[in-house]
């Protein structure tokens, strides 16, 4: 892996967080929060995809769908463990 797949999984990253938390609180989860959020939302989007035999396309934007559907996921599911812990 070169340095500029590593920034573009960054730059994505953030993107995807930062939209996720848009759409699901109303706000980001700062740079580094949003970063995570979307790497991880990247990964838990992309099984998603493929257990359900979806394809978004390749390229920037397809990876950015990807990472943000993944990440609302993420949200969801961490609020619902929240609420239930609580």
């Amino acid at each position: 892996m070169d340095l500029v797949s590593i920034i573009l999984w960054i730059v994505i990253g953030a993107l995807a967080g930062w939209i996720a938390g848009e759409v699901m609180r109303g706000h980001g989860f700062g740079l580094l929060g949003n970063i995570v959020v979307g790497i991880v939302g990247a990964f838990i989007g992309g099984f998603l995809f493929s257990a359900l035999g979806v394809g978004v396309g390749l390229g920037l934007i397809g990876s950015l769908i990807t990472a943000t559907v993944g990440a609302i996921v993420l949200i969801f599911l961490l609020g619902l463990v929240r609420r239930s812990a609580v």
